[in-house]
């Protein structure tokens, strides 16, 4: 108890109060100077402060800093239509138009008040700058493999009607398990051939026609041609992660999470291949972008995109983790069921929220590196984790791990009471081309 309370009163002395200002996070930009990946966590999908507060870094850095995109933990092609929308190249009308092609549960992620808000922000932040300068939006996660598939066709269609063909043999492998990816990695871990070796080679076959692809048609040449081998790289990732399912857990959160890191790493070649040092923001759940290293997960294997990115960027990623207390939150009680909003009980005893909630400040930005504040929080505590599933009446079991928070994150924003996402759609809508999002884990 005395450590606790004393872990409370360190807090008290070194957090910066968050209260609605212009100068919140001028801490916060100040540590990400110099940096290329800003880290911004989130510790459920439904919670509105959490998109928020998000949105207001992220424009910060994207102004003051001139980071080039927000990363989202979100399917490529889908992300990609309201990236068209942000730089002014889409026929959607309005940014909840840009975002229909989030129609697999849970839509309530991408489809809500706080999304459609930043996306129009960014569309009218790019209208006062040339096109160079726009601020993008992406998704760097695997689920969408048919649509992937569609969207390479339809690319090679435009550009050399005999790859497509060609394209369309090899991804014909895949029909012989219907639409529903599972059923393919089921098939293969009961020894039916895979697809790998189709979905390599169209991945192979576009990266060496880049030159040809791209000479000599429209000037967006390059996005586009970048666009159709990203949704084949997700393809040739997503094939590897559905046969990898049925191998247990670790395996297929392994692949998921090396695929969002390398679409990082993709992201920042192509935005950087006008010479400039190329800069994302990312957002994502705090179990993919704290250091896996310093958490209960990656003592039983696991890596993660922040585990990843700080060894392939030393000293260029600024992690900040997302924290609250009780409020409410949009979640379903298992897949596939419509979300609702939820109460979140109050944190447990022991866990980093109740310290945090304890040291009496609503809302707050805490910086890690202070030494007083690190030799405490590298100590181990419980931490929640809300996906899009949420299940009070089995609270400790479902939604805690242990971590080491001064290890995990470089700085923490607590949001003490917080609300629930308000979505944009009220019935759910189904997708049967594609598992859920963010299946199995739910983070």
């Amino acid at each position: 108890m005395a450590e606790h309370d004393e872990l409370a009163e360190i807090i008290r002395r070194r957090a910066v109060s968050i209260d609605g200002g212009d100068t919140d996070y001028d801490a916060l930009i100040e540590r990400a100077r110099g940096k290329r990946l800003v880290l911004l966590g989130e510790a459920s999908h439904g919670t509105h402060e959490f998109y928020a507060e998000r949105a207001r870094i992220s424009s910060r850095l994207i102004g003051e800093l001139g980071f080039d995109a927000v990363a989202v933990e979100a399917d490529w092609p889908d992300a990609w239509r309201v990236n068209r929308y942000v730089r002014g190249d889409s026929a959607d009308p309005s940014a909840d138009a840009a975002l229909n092609g989030f129609q697999r549960f849970p839509q309530w992620m991408w489809r809500n008040e706080d999304v459609v808000e930043l996306v129009e922000s960014l569309r009218a932040r790019n209208a006062a700058y040339p096109d160079f300068e726009h601020a993008g939006f992406y998704g760097i996660d695997l689920y969408s493999m048919h649509r992937s598939i569609s969207q390479v066709l339809r690319y090679l269609e435009t550009v050399d009607p005999q790859a497509a063909q060609r394209a369309r043999e090899r991804y014909s492998c895949f029909e012989h398990f219907g639409t529903d990816p599972q059923a393919y990695g089921y098939a293969t871990s009961r020894g039916a051939d895979s697809c790998e070796e189709a979905a390599v080679q169209q991945l192979v076959d576009l990266q060496r026609n880049v030159r040809r692809y791209v000479n000599g048609f429209r000037a967006d040449a390059a996005d586009e041609h970048f666009m159709a081998e990203q949704n084949a790289r997700l393809v040739q990732n997503s094939e590897r992660y559905y046969r990898a399912m049925f191998r247990g857990r670790v395996s297929s959160w392994n692949l998921r999470d090396t695929h969002m890191a390398e679409t990082v790493d993709a992201l920042l070649a192509h935005l950087g291949r006008d010479g400039h040092e190329s800069k994302l923001v990312i957002w994502a759940h705090n179990s993919h972008l704290g250091d896996a290293r310093a958490t209960e997960m990656g003592a039983r294997g696991e890596i993660n995109v922040g585990q990843l990115l700080r060894e392939r960027y030393p000293e260029q990623v600024l992690a900040v983790g997302f924290t609250t207390h009780t409020g409410e939150v949009t979640a379903a009680h298992d897949w596939d069921e419509p979300s609702d909003t939820r109460d979140v009980v109050p944190s447990l005893a022991g866990s980093v929220e109740r310290l945090f909630h304890d040291a009496g400040i609503p809302r707050f930005y805490l910086d890690l590196s202070a030494k007083e504040v690190r030799r405490l929080l590298r100590e181990p505590l419980i931490e929640r984790a809300i996906g899009v599933i949420y299940r009070p009446e089995t609270e400790r079991a479902s939604h805690y791990f242990r971590a080491r928070v001064a290890d995990q994150f470089d700085a923490i924003v607590h949001l003490d009471e917080t609300s629930a996402v308000q979505p944009l759609d009220r019935v759910m809508v189904t997708d049967d081309e594609e598992i859920p999002e963010t299946y199995p884990s739910s983070y």
